[in-house]
């Protein structure tokens, strides 16, 4: 078959596939999350929804389990726009407790479960958090411990909201007596009536109040969160679907944390669309995920590049029968021609697409096109996303626009022009919770948010990603705030100044490299410096690389402040010289 007749035959399906989509959404429906999960597990009842940890579970099941959390919630005390955290990895659990936050009108918010003490302690006590539902361990950490010892603190009730921890742990006995524990919750769920949930779910279904508080790290040192209504998650999942023309039933391997917009959106909410499942497998090795998807038989594969080449390395790739897989969403940093070929060819694809956004934009703006060259899909990271009955008319049918705006002044470039790329819609923030100044900085009264993101929108409307504005830098698609780890580091008794920037990295795209003078007459290694991180980081923010150098080193400006970059410049060097 020749490359346009693929391309014909490609370009049918996706239509017929966007069509039925339509067909089956022929007005946009402003749900809840609560709403709109009602429809999909009524109408997909025993279908397959997660496959998690050797298990499956049917969207039935979900929803049943999501009426007897809200049944919980309402017994322990939760109110409408309570703020109910969750702190755990990857559960079954996961998204019913999602679904029982909107059918009692509560605030949902993620907790990234690799956070250290000090971020859970700021996060849960900035974010007003009420009611967590904890789990004790996850991997190295112990969140058990670190949020007993918050309930100690002596000024907790004049700082934090906190009023009850759940905790889910598969010990008999919870780490704290003040915990609740996941038995004594769920068993909760007894005394409480249909009626009464009815009556609550009734009272909670505005889709334009705030459904999720979701935590991302600011170029000031300290997280924000983003205040997402159900209705920008739901539309930001729905153009997903136009985007990507996602047939029914599809089975998407999502090796994601969940607490992070990329999971929620792209796979937690996108599938139950369309009567899909996702896979969950977070932190699976290469081996692990190739037998995931060929038990599974995976349609779709949601990852980055630095889990793709790994996937794509692995000696024994070719043994699996993964036939099913077709497409692929490969984002959150660009990956060269020569990955996307080895992906098109050893795993067999034919949909590969990129894209971009940020949590303020509830997960994705732009994602390139079904069909695009790889010269495009290396180059540029998509166009605003098609929109169906989710669009909006004056977006051209997306639910966002973009611009690019002088950094400086703020001011509109001409079109083609390389600035900072600024966004607007029906998917976008509208601020972070408690922080007015920070919002004042990034949104102006029009609704245009600043991405902090350098590029230009080309002539067929693809945004070119050239950097960030700002300093912030990605490990693995996790977003790091080099003034939150310069404040960690500044804070060690060896310290006199600090000044931390991204550097290239193989394995993780960029990684934290930390310049350092220390005080006269103290002395510190790499390994002291690194130790004092992991105990108060999460480890993607942690420095790999660590210099020292003296104070006459620093290469200033005349007014006295580092110029970031030249450090960039002398990392260069030592990082060429270290592989030399």
């Amino acid at each position: 078959m020749s490359t346009n007749t693929q391309q014909t035959t490609l370009s049918q399906r996706v239509a017929e596939r966007r069509k039925a989509l339509e067909d089956r959404f022929p007005v946009w429906p402003r749900d809840t999350i609560a709403r709109h999960f009602s429809k999909a597990c009524s109408s997909y009842k025993d279908r397959p929804y997660i496959y998690i940890d050797g298990e499956e579970f049917t969207y039935g099941e979900v929803w049943e389990q999501a009426i007897q959390y809200a049944k919980a919630f309402i017994k322990i005390g939760v109110k409408r726009r309570d703020h109910v955290a969750v702190l755990m990895n990857n559960d079954s659990t996961y998204p019913s407790l999602m679904i029982a936050s909107s059918i009692v009108g509560a605030v949902f918010i993620p907790i990234n479960a690799m956070l250290a003490k000090d971020e859970l302690d700021y996060i849960i006590t900035q974010s007003d958090t009420q009611f967590l539902i904890l789990q004790e361990t996850v991997k190295d950490r112990h969140h058990g411990d670190a949020v007993s010892e918050l309930l100690d603190k002596p000024d907790l009730k004049e700082n934090s909201q906190l009023e009850q921890v759940i905790s889910v742990t598969d010990q008999e006995k919870v780490i704290d007596d003040r915990f609740l524990s996941w038995t004594d919750f769920t068993e909760g769920a007894h005394s409480i009536s249909d009626e009464e949930v009815e009556q609550r779910w009734n009272d909670s279904r505005y889709p334009d109040e705030v459904a999720i508080i979701m935590y991302t790290s600011g170029s000031t040192g300290s997280p924000k969160g983003v205040m997402l209504t159900d209705d920008m998650l739901l539309r930001c999942a729905y153009s997903t679907c136009v985007s990507r023309a996602i047939e029914d039933g599809r089975v998407t391997f999502a090796p994601l944390p969940f607490y992070h917009c990329f999971a929620i959106i792209e796979a937690i909410f996108a599938m139950s669309y369309v009567g899909g499942s996702f896979i969950s497998a977070l932190g699976a090795s290469p081996l692990q995920s190739l037998q995931l998807m060929e038990k599974y038989k995976a349609n779709d594969y949601l990852c980055v590049p630095s889990t793709l080449v790994q996937l794509l390395n692995h000696p024994r790739v070719s043994e699996f029968e993964i036939s099913s897989l077709f497409a692929m969403w490969c984002g959150a940093a660009p990956a060269p021609i020569p990955v996307w070929e080895k992906a098109i060819d050893v795993l067999g694809l034919t949909e590969v697409i990129t894209g971009y956004g940020q949590t303020e934009v509830a997960s994705s703006g732009v994602t390139t096109e079904i069909g695009d060259s790889l010269e495009r899909l290396t180059t540029r990271v998509g166009r605003p996303k098609l929109g169906g009955t989710s669009g909006l008319p004056e977006f051209n049918g997306s639910s966002v626009q973009y611009k690019t705006i002088d950094r400086d002044t703020g001011k509109d470039l001409p079109a083609g022009s390389v600035g900072e790329l600024a966004v607007r819609g029906a998917s976008v923030t509208h601020g972070y919770y408690k922080k007015p100044d920070e919002t004042a900085q990034v949104i102006d009264k029009d609704g245009w948010l600043r991405t902090g993101d350098v590029g230009r929108l080309d002539e067929n409307g693809y945004i070119q990603l050239l950097g960030r504005s700002k300093e912030m830098y990605k490990v693995s698609g996790e977003l790091v705030s080099p003034r939150e780890v310069e404040i960690v580091i500044s804070q060690h008794p060896a310290v006199n100044q600090v000044n931390v920037i991204g550097v290239p990295d193989s394995m993780t795209t960029e990684i934290g490299a930390a310049f350092i003078e220390l005080k006269e007459g103290e002395s510190c290694t790499r390994r002291d410096i690194i130790d004092w991180c992991s105990s108060r980081l999460a480890r993607f923010k942690n420095p790999r690389h660590v210099w020292f150098i003296d104070a006459s080193e620093w290469p200033m400006t005349s007014t006295g402040k580092v110029q970031k970059f030249r450090l960039e410049e002398i990392a260069k060097e030592k990082l060429s010289s270290k592989k030399s």
